[in-house]
């Protein structure tokens, strides 16, 4: 077993938007590949309880957001995302299903909410994006928007632990924009950091594509 160094978000987080609005026309068919087994895992992890809110940032398409909003259906249910052609696709995704929700273009580093709004805050392969620095800023938002006895759960692209596992790694090491900016990350020590209590963390793999799931609490 071997443990990889974090890599630099080389994809700079002006293009980021633009990156995903290009690829959101096939991301399902990549989240099918490599993500479906880790979100289903961290919508389990989460447990929304019917009547309260829940806010999912980084929505993307609505993969997760559409069983959490499921699964809320007399709460409040809110997905953020910068991208707006991400965006639309998880709008039309709720409307298909018929489920309530508000869909807001909006950044993870200033939430526009106000303090302790959310029970629940589900946030998936966002900081494998971002520059490390933004962490913590980003992770204080979080905790900022949670009410006290809130649940955060994070899922990242991991960090391989094994060589067989650092595929990704390697390419994106080359062709980072091909990757869509997704590099391992590890955020346990960040979320701890940050103030979160009960801090879990678990590994899975599919495709060779390596996730870690967080969960804690404020």
């Amino acid at each position: 077993r071997i443990m990889s160094v974090m890599q630099p978000a080389y994809v700079p987080q002006t293009e980021i938007a633009t990156v995903y609005d290009r690829i959101a026309p096939i991301y399902d068919l990549w989240a099918r590949l490599t993500e479906t087994r880790a979100r289903r895992r961290a919508v389990q992890i989460a447990s929304p309880r019917d009547g309260e809110a829940l806010l999912e940032v980084a929505v993307g398409t609505g993969l997760a957001f559409a069983d959490l909003a499921g699964a809320n259906l007399h709460g409040r249910n809110v997905g953020v995302d910068l991208s707006p052609g991400m965006l639309a696709r998880a709008r039309a995704r709720v409307d298909r299903l018929g489920l309530s929700a508000e869909l807001l273009l909006a950044d993870a580093h200033a939430l526009p909410f106000p303090d302790r709004s959310f029970d629940l805050l589900a946030n998936s392969y966002m900081f494998d994006l971002l520059p490390e620095r933004d962490f913590g800023p980003v992770l204080a938002e979080f905790r900022r928007v949670l009410a006290p006895g809130g649940r955060l759960v994070l899922v990242n692209m991991g960090r391989g632990e094994r060589l067989r596992d650092r595929f990704y790694e390697w390419l994106y090491a080359r062709t980072p924009r091909l990757m869509g900016g997704c590099r391992g990350v590890a955020l346990s020590a960040h979320v701890e950091s940050t103030g979160f209590r009960e801090v879990h963390r678990e590994t899975l793999t599919q495709c060779g594509f390596p996730t870690e799931i967080l969960s804690a609490v404020v």
